[in-house]
């Protein structure tokens, strides 16, 4: 990989990541946020479970010739007792979410899409700043399936975080009403 953080390894070929939007960047930040408040590390009570290694825009060889930075991605900690670590982190994670871009989103909705499933990451979401939906995939052995999709305005349980109600505006610039 060159040094320059912002490129991935996609087909064994190496792609630049654009700079991101404000929008792909705040929902990127809401999202980290959110997760990280309620499900990193060792959590704490019933609205902080826990039990998450959540980090952002780290390097994942998802296979060989294959080297992503997901927007978020997370592995869970009773699979993970110990922070992935290196560069790249060699450990699928259990979670990952790709907040869309125009300049990425055929490469999230397919290439990585496919090889996320083949590295059976359990859990895929795609954030779309410009529509302001989540698509929450599931992994399943004949391929992901789609298990929620959701606008601005509603209220969620999503996999594999659905022990608590995600406001999926507060990924688009709502205010997250625990805050």
């Amino acid at each position: 990989m060159p040094e320059d953080p912002r490129a991935e390894v996609i087909d064994g070929e190496i792609v630049q990541k654009a700079a991101p939007s404000a929008e792909h960047s705040d929902a990127q930040s809401a999202l980290l946020t959110w997760v990280r408040r309620r499900f990193g590390r060792g959590g704490g009570g019933p609205h902080r479970p826990g039990g998450w290694w959540i980090l952002v825009e780290v390097e994942i060889e998802i296979e060989a010739h294959e080297v992503y930075r997901p927007d978020v991605a997370g592995w869970r900690r009773e699979r993970v007792p110990e922070r992935p670590r290196g560069r790249p982190v060699r450990m699928a994670p259990d979670w990952v979410c790709e907040v869309l871009s125009r300049s990425n989103a055929r490469n999230d909705l397919v290439k990585k899409f496919r090889a996320y499933h083949r590295a059976r990451v359990g859990h895929y979401w795609i954030v779309d700043p410009d529509d302001e939906t989540l698509v929450v995939y599931r992994w399943n052995e004949g391929g992901y399936l789609a298990v929620l999709t959701a606008n601005k305005g509603e209220t969620v349980r999503a996999e594999p975080f659905d022990a608590l109600e995600l406001p999926v505006g507060v990924l688009f610039g709502e205010d997250d009403p625990e805050e």
